[in-house]
């Protein structure tokens, strides 16, 4: 068995296209969706992410602001902008790009932000909404496996998903997302005894834990959908997932390639936020 591969690259250009057709629609009508980025420090990672979220933002004609700061930033600094942008009607979104420098309280900047502009799905408010099942806006990433799942027509109802990774940013959102569709969900971490055993149960095993290669072929059910969030640089400079790609592909029905599957669909998921974010 070979695994059918989930390509992000092209179903995220399929979503951006959509979003260009609605943004062309609004701003007929006088209204431009607007993003606004924060980017503190020095970090090079960081500085990518914000720049290939920018210029997705121009291919789609999404209007968008940087506002970068040093890294000795003070979190004043950061709280005053913040409000600034909350207050300014020509922006719909705001994101924050993390991690901040050390010695800023990331949650209180993050809490800052107007959960009708948290693009992100970071707020308090806008994770009580994906708890509750009430609308919302939903953090970019889970957002974008769903729609990989979705395209890919995975059945989902009655199977179990087992979610490797804990944070808010993807593994508590995406084990809530895949609760909505009646999967049988199961979390694990770097706390979880005997996770070969669990993960081979899994029909959805999704790995999003930050480490290179640790979901390995005899940790995969024969035939299941694997989801690789995790995007490692290795000594050789190359990319790796989570997941050791090649063993793994022989035994899933589905997988996920690094690059090009779950980070194209986060960029897509933001700009569905900040279309979104300005229709309401």
């Amino acid at each position: 068995m070979t695994a059918k591969i989930l390509d992000g690259k092209s179903l995220a250009a399929e979503v951006r296209a959509g979003v260009k057709a609605n943004v062309a629609g609004l701003a007929s009508r006088g209204l431009r969706p607007g993003l606004a980025v924060l980017l503190a420090g020095d970090d090079p990672a960081s500085k990518v992410y914000v720049r290939n979220k920018v210029r997705a933002c121009e291919e789609t004609g999404i209007r968008s602001e940087r506002h970068e700061f040093p890294g000795d930033v003070s979190e004043k600094a950061l709280l005053d902008k913040v409000a600034a942008l909350n207050a300014d009607p020509a922006v719909h979104g705001i994101l924050v790009q993390l991690p901040l420098p050390a010695g800023v309280n990331s949650a209180r900047i993050l809490e800052a932000v107007s959960p009708r502009k948290d693009v992100d799905g970071f707020h308090a408010e806008s994770m009580g909404a994906l708890l509750s099942g009430a609308p919302g806006l939903v953090p970019c990433t889970p957002a974008g496996v769903m729609r990989l799942l979705e395209h890919a027509q995975v059945p989902l109802a009655g199977r179990r998903a087992v979610v490797v990774g804990r944070s808010n940013i993807v593994g508590k959102p995406l084990a809530l997302l895949l609760l909505r569709k009646d999967a049988t969900v199961t979390i694990c971490h770097s706390k979880t005894r005997d996770l070969e055993t669990i993960a081979r149960q899994a029909d959805i095993l999704v790995a999003a834990i930050g480490r290179p290669k640790l979901v390995t072929a005899g940790m995969v059910k024969p035939g299941a959908c694997v989801i690789d969030v995790g995007i490692n640089r290795l000594a050789d400079g190359s990319l790796a997932g989570d997941v050791d790609f090649a063993a793994v592909r022989e035994v899933a029905g589905w997988i996920t390639p690094v690059p090009g599957g779950v980070g194209p669909m986060t960029i897509a998921m933001l700009l569905e936020n900040c279309l979104l974010a300005a229709t309401k």
